[in-house]
C-alpha cells in the first residue's frame, strides 16, 4: 500500500496529465455534449407502462419491484414530531468504482463520460463503474455494465479502497453504495466514453461547475492516506508535493488520538441516548404533500418535489424509459471552515442527523443549508460563515456541483471551502469539532461516519 500511495500523490500533483491533456479532456466532454442525443420531458405517470402509484399502500414503485420505490417518512425526536416528506427506498447496495493503472510511470484513473437523466449539463465525469444492483443483475433487461467483471473479481487486483458509504440522507432512506478504487496492472480495453486522467487533473476539473459528478467525488474522498506510515526520507519526498506545509502536516503529522475519542464519545452518546424514530407511512397520509399523476408537491415551502420524466438518451444500456425524479427547488450550500492551528490545517465538522441517516447521526460539514434554510444565525459557526461568504473573505474554493443525476433532477449545490484566522475562533456549539485531515481520512475508512456532503467537500482538496 505504501508504494501505491506514493504513486497516488505523484498523480495528485500532476494537473497536466501524461495520457490526455486537460484541454483535450474538456474538448472531449464538449463534443459529447454536442453529439449525444438527450430528450427529457416531464410526463404523467399514466404515460408509463412500468411505473405506477399504488394508492392502497401509498407508494410509487415499478412493476418488477426493482430499482427503488417512494414512500412517506416521518421523523420524531424524543417523541416530538420533527418533519415528514416523501423519501426514496432503495435498500440494495450498488457499485461506485474506479480503476487506476500506471501508464508511462504515472498513475492514471479510468473515468467515464456519463449522462444521467437529472444531470444539469448532460455529460459529467463519472467513475469507471456506477451501477445499482438492478443494473448488474440486469433487472432492467439491459447490458452488463462495462468493466463490471473487474469489480466482480476484485480479489485478483490491488484494492486501494473498499468501503460501503452512505448517500444523501435528506432524500434516501438508509441508502448506501460500495465505494471502490483498485489498481490493475494488466492491459484492459478502452471503450468509447472512457478516458485516462491523473488524480490532479480530476481535482482540477472539480473546480468547474457541474463537471465532475457526485459519485466520483465520494469515491476519491476515500483514498486511504491515513493508513500508512512513511520513513523520514519518504516523508520528505511527499512534502515536496505540497504547496502548503500546514496541509502536509494535517495529512501526515496530525495525531487522530487527539480528537477521535471526543468525536466517538459524542456520536456514541447520541446513538445511545437520543430517542430518534423514523416511521414509514403511505404517501397519501403525508399532511402537507399532494400526490397526483404528475408527481408529489408540498403545499408549504419544501426543498424538492417529485416529478415523472420521459427519458431518451443515446449510448446507454437502456436508451428510452420513464421514471420519477426528485426535482430540486432552489440551491443548497455546503461549507467547510478551515483554520491553521499550531501549524496544522484543521477542519470544522458537525454532527448531522437527517431523516434517512443509516445509524441516527454522521459527521457533516461546518455548514449544511438546504434550499429552504433561512436561519443564517443558528450559531456562531453559521454567523461567521455567512459574514465571510457575503464579504468574499477567505474563500479557497466556491463551486457549484451536481448531486446524483440518476435520482435527482437538476440538483446543484454550492460547495465552499473557507479559511478563517485564529483570531476568528469561537466557542464551539455542541456537536461541532475542529479536526485534521488525517483524522477525517481515518474515519472515511469506516462506514457511516462521514456523510456524503462532507466527503464531497474533502474530495475537492488540492495539495
Amino acid at each position: 500500500m505504501k508504494e501505491i500511495l506514493k504513486k497516488i500523490f505523484i498523480s495528485w500533483a500532476d494537473t497536466e496529465g501524461n495520457v490526455n491533456s486537460t484541454e483535450a479532456l474538456l474538448e472531449w466532454i464538449k463534443e459529447l455534449n454536442e453529439t449525444t442525443y438527450v430528450n427529457i420531458q416531464e410526463c404523467s405517470i399514466n404515460d408509463s407502462t412500468f411505473w405506477f402509484y399504488d394508492d392502497y399502500n401509498g407508494e410509487i414503485l415499478n412493476r418488477k419491484r426493482s430499482f427503488f420505490s417512494i414512500k412517506g417518512m416521518r421523523l420524531f425526536e424524543n417523541d416530538h414530531f420533527v418533519r415528514e416528506q416523501p423519501i426514496i427506498i432503495q435498500p440494495e447496495i450498488g457499485y461506485l468504482g474506479i480503476i487506476c493503472k500506471e501508464i508511462d510511470g504515472v498513475l492514471n484513473f479510468l473515468m467515464q463520460a456519463k449522462i444521467e437523466p437529472g444531470n444539469i449539463n448532460c455529460v459529467q465525469i463519472s467513475p469507471t463503474i456506477q451501477a445499482t444492483k438492478s443494473n448488474f443483475t440486469r433487472a432492467h433487461g439491459g447490458k452488463l455494465p462495462l468493466y463490471f467483471k473487474y469489480f466482480e473479481n476484485s480479489s485478483n487486483y490491488t484494492v486501494i479502497y473498499d468501503q460501503i458509504q452512505s448517500e444523501q440522507a435528506s432524500r434516501f432512506y438508509k441508502k448506501r453504495n460500495r465505494n471502490m478504487i483498485m489498481e490493475v496492472d494488466e492491459e484492459i480495453p478502452l471503450y468509447a466514453n472512457f478516458k485516462w486522467m491523473t488524480l490532479g487533473q480530476i481535482k482540477k476539473l472539480m473546480e468547474i461547475d457541474n463537471l465532475v459528478n457526485m459519485d466520483t467525488r465520494t469515491v476519491l474522498s476515500g483514498i486511504p492516506v491515513s493508513t500508512v506510515s512513511f520513513a523520514k526520507e519518504e516523508m520528505k519526498a511527499l512534502e515536496n508535493k505540497f504547496e502548503d506545509q500546514a496541509l502536509f502536516r494535517s495529512f501526515f503529522e496530525a495525531q487522530p488520538i487527539n480528537t477521535l475519542p471526543v468525536i466517538y464519545q459524542y456520536l456514541n452518546n447520541y446513538k445511545m441516548f437520543k430517542d430518534v424514530t423514523k416511521a414509514r407511512i403511505p404517501l397519501n397520509q403525508l399532511v402537507d404533500w399532494k400526490v397526483d399523476e404528475f408527481g408529489i408537491t408540498c403545499s408549504k415551502q419544501a426543498d424538492f418535489m417529485v416529478r415523472y420524466y420521459d427519458i431518451a438518451i443515446s449510448g446507454r444500456e437502456v436508451q428510452h424509459w420513464t421514471q420519477p425524479l426528485f426535482k430540486a427547488v432552489g440551491e443548497a450550500t455546503f461549507g467547510l471552515l478551515t483554520c491553521k492551528m499550531d501549524g496544522i490545517v484543521k477542519y470544522l465538522v458537525s454532527a448531522k442527523n437527517e431523516i434517512g441517516t443509516f445509524d441516527k447521526v454522521e459527521l457533516g460539514p461546518s455548514i449544511q443549508w438546504e434550499p429552504t434554510h433561512n436561519h443564517f444565525y443558528d450559531n456562531e459557526a453559521e454567523r461567521l460563515f455567512y459574514r465571510h461568504l457575503a464579504n468574499k473573505d477567505g474563500i479557497i474554493l466556491d463551486v457549484k456541483l451536481s448531486e446524483e443525476g440518476g435520482r435527482f433532477f437538476h440538483e446543484q449545490n454550492r460547495n465552499v471551502i473557507m479559511e478563517i484566522k485564529e483570531s476568528d475562533l469561537f466557542e464551539l456549539p455542541p456537536g461541532y469539532f475542529w479536526t485534521d485531515y488525517r483524522t477525517l481520512n481515518c474515519l472515511i475508512q469506516i462506514n457511516n461516519c462521514l456523510n456524503i456532503q462532507l466527503r464531497n467537500l474533502l474530495s475537492l482538496i488540492k495539495i
